[in-house]
C-alpha cells in the first residue's frame, strides 16, 4: 500500500499546493488568460455576478462534496475544503501582498500553467484536490482507472473554449495551450499505481 502522509505532512504540503495554484491564477488573471476547472468558471462568473473570485469559487464547489465524501471518503473532503477555502481566500487577498504590472501572455501561460500542475499534482499526492471536476477526475481514476489527467483536459480545454464570446482569439489560444500544459503535467505525473512501493 502507498505510505500514509502525517497530518503535518498533508498541512504543509496543501499550503504550498494553494500558494503555488493561486500565483498561477494571478499569472493566468495578469494578461486575461482563461482557465479552466470550476476556477475558470469562476473567473467567467466573476465577470457577470457581482460576486469575488474567491466567493464563486467556493460555492461552485458545494455541490460535489457529496460525491467526495460517498466515494473518497471523509479525509478527503476534508482536506479538499480546506484547500478550496485556501486558493478562494488567497484569490481574493493575494493583490494586497503582491502586484505584477506586466506579463506577456506567452509567459503567462507557460508559468501559470507550471505552477497550477504542479500545485494540484502536490494536493492529488496527499488525497486532496480543489473540488469541482478535480473530485471528478480523481473519482474516475480511482473507480474506472482513467487517467485525472486526460479527463481534466478536456474539461478544462472545453471551458476554456466556452469563453470565446468574451475573450479575443489570441488569448483564447494561449489559454488553451495552458489548459494543456497544466494537465500534461498531471497525465505524465499523476498515474494509478506509479508511486505503490509494492510496485517499484
Amino acid at each position: 500500500m502507498p505510505a500514509k502522509h502525517s497530518w503535518l505532512e498533508d498541512m504543509l504540503a496543501m499550503l504550498t499546493a494553494t500558494g503555488l495554484i493561486s500565483l498561477g491564477i494571478v499569472f493566468f488573471n495578469q494578461p486575461g488568460l482563461v482557465v479552466g476547472g470550476t476556477a475558470g468558471l469562476a473567473l467567467l462568473l466573476h465577470k457577470l455576478l457581482p460576486f469575488s473570485f474567491g466567493q464563486l469559487f467556493f460555492m461552485l464547489n458545494v455541490p460535489f462534496y457529496w460525491l467526495a465524501w460517498k466515494r473518497l471518503g471523509g479525509q478527503f473532503v476534508v482536506k479538499t475544503l480546506l484547500s478550496v477555502t485556501a486558493v478562494s481566500f488567497f484569490g481574493d487577498h493575494l493583490h494586497q501582498w503582491m502586484q505584477i504590472n506586466e506579463v506577456r501572455p506567452i509567459y503567462a501561460a507557460l508559468m501559470g500553467s507550471v505552477l497550477v500542475g504542479v500545485g494540484l499534482l502536490i494536493l492529488f499526492r496527499h488525497r486532496a484536490s480543489l473540488g469541482g471536476f478535480n473530485i471528478v477526475c480523481l473519482w474516475l481514476q480511482e473507480r474506472y482507472g482513467i487517467s485525472a489527467g486526460k479527463v481534466q483536459m478536456g474539461l478544462d480545454c472545453t471551458i476554456v473554449l466556452s469563453s470565446a464570446f468574451i475573450t479575443s482569439w489570441s488569448v483564447l489560444v494561449m489559454s488553451v495551450s495552458a489548459a494543456v500544459i497544466v494537465n500534461v503535467v498531471l497525465a505524465t505525473n499523476h498515474k494509478p499505481g506509479r508511486y505503490n512501493p509494492a510496485a517499484a
